[in-house]
C-alpha cells in the first residue's frame, strides 16, 4: 500500500499486546493526531447496549473539535460497566498527556473493537498508548490502518482529491470490519475514519457525515448484527486553506461526493472482506410505496440466511427471496413481483419462469463472485438497494473459534 498523507495529521500503529492467541504479535493500538484542534463528526451504533468508548466520543465531538483518536483492537471495552468507562476515559487522558507538548484531554475521542464483556487490559495500555502517541509520523497512515483490525483479511484504505478554488483538496478513509456488520450505523464491529485537508464549518461537516454514511456503511450487511461499537469519524484539519465549506454551494457539494465516494468503496470493501465470504451481490427493490419500504424490503433479502447461503451454493432458489420480501411488512402485490438474478428474468408476475435455460442461465450468474438480486414490487416509484456478501462454513469456522 502506497502511504498516504493528509496535511495535518499524523498516524501511529503499534504492538501494546491487547489482542490474544495467535493474533498478539500483530498491532493492536492506533493514533490520529491532528497538529491543530480539527472539525470533526460522526455517526455511531444504534445498539442500545453502546459501548464505553462510543457514549465518550458522542459527548466529545458536540464539541465540533477533535485533536487525537486513540484506537485499540482485541477488547471492545462493551458491557464493562463504570469500569468501562472509567477506562475510556483514562484511554484518552494517556494519549493527551503523553504527548510533548500534551494537549487537552477532552479533545481526545476513543474507539475499541474485539471481545465484548472483558475489561480492558489497563496496565497494557497504560504503558503503550503514551509510547503510540510519540511515534506518530506524517507518513503513519498504513501503519494506523493495520492497527485497528480483527479478523479482517487485510487492511481497507480508500483516497480521493477534489480541486476547490484551485486548491488540491485530500481525503483518505480506512476501516476495520468482517463480522458484525449491519446497516443500522447511524445515530466484528465497523470502524471507520476519514482525515482530510478541508476547511469545513462543523454543522456542516456533521450533516455531510450524517448523509454519506445513510448511503454507504448503512447500505450494507455482512451478517446483520449491530456491534455495540460501530463508530465512524471524520476529521478535518482545514491545512489546505480556502473558505470554509458549508451548505448550498457548489464547492461543499463537491467535497461531499468525494466524501460519500470515500465511504462507499469502504463499505464495500468490509462486504468483501465478510468473515468467510466469497461473492459480493448488490440486492436492488424497486417500485416500492415509499423508499423505507424499499429499505426495508432490501435489508430483508440481504440479511436471510436461507438466500446467503444460497448465493453461496449458486443455488437459484428464488422462492427463499420472495418469502424474504413478503417477510419485510411492506405492502406488495403478488401478481405484480417481478425477480431477475443479474440479467436473467426468473419471476414475472409472481410466477416462476418457466423455461428450460432459466435456472441454468441464472446458477450461472450465482456462480461468479459479484451480481445483483433486483426485485420489482410495481406498487409504487421508491427503491433502495443493499449490499450482502454469501453465508459459509467459514464464517461458523471464525466465530465459533473468535474467542479462542
Amino acid at each position: 500500500m502506497d502511504e498516504v498523507r493528509i496535511a495535518g495529521f499524523r498516524f501511529a500503529g503499534e504492538i501494546v499486546g491487547v489482542k490474544r492467541g495467535s493474533k498478539r504479535d500483530r498491532p493492536d493500538v492506533g493514533v490520529i493526531l491532528a497538529d491543530q484542534p480539527a472539525v470533526a463528526a460522526g455517526v455511531f451504533t444504534q445498539n442500545k447496549l453502546r459501548a464505553a468508548p462510543v457514549d465518550l466520543s458522542v459527548r466529545r465531538l458536540r464539541r465540533g473539535l477533535c485533536q487525537g483518536l486513540v484506537v485499540n483492537a482485541g477488547n471492545a471495552n462493551a458491557c464493562t460497566g463504570a469500569q468501562g468507562e472509567a477506562d475510556a476515559k483514562e484511554m484518552a487522558a494517556l494519549l493527551a498527556l503523553g504527548l510533548e507538548p500534551a494537549i487537552d484531554p477532552k479533545l481526545v475521542c476513543v474507539a475499541s473493537t474485539g471481545v465484548i464483556g472483558e475489561p480492558l487490559p489497563m496496565e497494557l495500555l497504560r504503558e503503550g498508548i503514551p509510547r503510540v502517541g510519540r511515534a506518530v509520523s506524517a507518513d503513519g497512515f498504513s501503519r494506523f490502518a493495520r492497527a485497528i483490525l480483527t479478523t479482517d483479511k487485510g487492511p481497507k484504505v480508500a483516497v480521493r482529491e477534489v480541486q476547490l478554488d484551485g486548491r488540491t483538496v485530500r481525503l483518505a478513509g480506512c476501516a476495520k470490519g468482517a463480522g458484525m456488520i449491519a446497516p443500522k450505523m447511524a445515530t466484528a464491529t465497523t470502524l471507520a475514519f476519514v482525515t482530510t485537508d478541508a476547511t469545513v464549518e462543523a454543522a456542516w461537516l456533521s450533516d455531510a457525515v450524517r448523509a454519506a454514511a445513510d448511503r454507504t456503511f448503512n447500505a450494507v450487511t455482512v451478517d446483520g448484527d449491530t456491534s455495540t461499537n460501530d463508530s465512524l469519524f471524520v476529521l478535518a484539519s482545514g491545512a489546505a486553506g480556502g473558505k470554509p465549506l458549508k451548505k448550498d454551494g457548489k464547492r461543499g457539494r463537491v467535497f461531499a461526493e468525494a466524501l460519500r465516494e470515500v465511504c462507499g468503496e469502504l463499505a464495500t470493501m468490509l462486504v468483501r472482506d465478510g468473515e468467510g465470504a466469497t461473492k459480493v451481490v448488490e440486492v436492488i427493490v424497486e417500485g416500492a410505496r415509499t423508499v423505507r419500504e424499499a429499505e426495508r424490503a432490501a435489508r430483508r433479502i440481504a440479511e436471510s440466511p436461507l438466500v446467503k447461503t444460497a448465493i453461496h451454493g449458486a443455488d437459484p432458489n428464488w422462492g427463499r427471496i420472495l418469502c424474504a420480501v413478503g417477510n419485510a411488512g411492506i405492502e406488495l402485490r403478488a401478481d405484480k413481483l417481478e425477480l431477475d438474478i443479474g440479467d436473467v428474468p426468473v419471476v414475472r408476475g409472481g410466477v416462476g419462469v418457466r423455461e428450460a435455460e432459466t435456472e441454468v442461465a441464472a446458477h450461472a450468474v450465482m456462480k461468479q463472485a459479484t451480481y445483483q438480486l433486483r426485485v420489482r414490487l410495481h406498487v409504487g416509484r421508491a427503491c433502495a438497494s443493499m449490499m450482502t456478501c454469501d453465508f459459509t462454513k467459514e464464517y461458523i469456522t471464525i466465530n465459533a473459534d473468535y474467542r479462542s
